[in-house]
């Protein structure tokens, strides 16, 4: 197991590394300059002269060969120094310190609820295959995996917002701060980014459960006698869960794409809204930021993943 895990470690930090690497190029392939961007955004546009736009470049390391600017970005990122921001002006650690907590808040969350119903349904419906229940989560499975999210969105704003003004309309408010405001705030947001991860692991766990029901150990504990809920739990749900711990993984990768979508369709101040703030200005040390957090947390989903088979299955064995 050690082994396989300092395996993994070093393909993480090779895919880090490349991811680092593209992003960080294919943001300067974009048209445009970002010092110039935040020059003819500023109140006082005359008051700059072609001197203080070559100061502020400097202050930021755009004079620099781009190689050179790569090194100290990458160099600066192992000392956990993410830079200053162009468009903010303000150390984009604070930014992110800002931000992270808001997405990890609304993506655990619709993780654990993505999971926990997914499986759940995916279970019933394999037991009771071919009733009613069956028959309704099938296709209500296909609808959550085809649905865009951010029409999703669209449509629960406006009809529990707007037309039945039931919950609020967007905005985001610490559960420390109003816990009931939070709550209602979050219902919406929640349910576009856990639609997908329930609908996925519903299918995956029915189809799981299935081949796992017909296997010789299930139907040697039926013929004991065994109840069926002790049957489910202890035998068969066990072994049905490493392919859809498997996808729950891919999931929580998913969870984060789409909250870059959510938190525009809902203005919540996350880290995908603020990425796609630093899009738009072309703030290249946000965007690269955020997509290095995004990546590590992509990478060590996976990592706790890919551990967590030997303890679901015995039989897996790392070499």
């Amino acid at each position: 197991m050690t082994n396989f895990i300092v395996r993994r470690l070093l393909h993480a930090i090779i895919i880090l590394f490349l991811v680092t690497l593209i992003v960080f190029f294919v943001m300067r392939l974009l048209p445009g300059d970002p010092i110039l961007l935040y020059v003819t955004q500023s109140a006082d546009v005359e008051a700059l002269s072609p001197e203080m736009i070559a100061v502020l470049r400097a202050e930021f390391g755009l004079d620099k060969p781009i190689i050179i600017q790569y090194v100290t970005w990458l160099t600066n990122i192992l000392r956990l120094d993410f830079g200053k921001s162009i468009t903010w002006f303000v150390p984009v650690s604070k930014l992110l310190g800002e931000r992270v907590p808001i997405t990890l808040y609304l993506g655990v969350i619709a993780t654990i609820i993505g999971t926990g119903f997914g499986i759940l349904a995916g279970t019933i419906a394999a037991i009771r295959r071919g009733k009613w229940f069956d028959k309704i989560i099938l296709p209500l499975s296909y609808l959550g995996i085809c649905i865009p999210i951010f029409w999703l969105g669209i449509l629960l704003i406006y009809f529990f917002g707007m037309k039945l003004r039931w919950l609020p309309l967007a905005g985001f408010t610490s559960p420390f701060d109003d816990i009931v405001l939070s709550i209602k705030q979050i219902i919406m947001p929640v349910f576009c980014l856990s639609i997908f991860s329930i609908a996925g692991n519903a299918r995956q766990m029915r189809s799981s459960m299935l081949e796992v029901t017909r296997q010789d150990y299930i139907r040697t504990a039926w013929s004991k006698g065994l109840r069926e809920r002790y049957i489910i739990t202890r035998h068969a749900m066990k072994n049905s869960l490493i392919p859809v711990i498997t996808l729950a993984g891919m999931h929580l990768g998913h969870i984060f794409g789409g909250s870059v979508l959510i938190e525009q369709v809902f203005a919540i101040p996350g880290m995908g809204r603020l990425a796609v703030q630093g899009i738009f200005a072309q703030d290249y040390i946000v965007v690269q930021a955020v997509t290095f957090i995004t990546a590590v947390t992509i990478l060590i989903a996976n990592l706790l993943v890919d551990i967590s088979y030997g303890f679901l299955d015995p039989r897996i064995r790392y070499n």
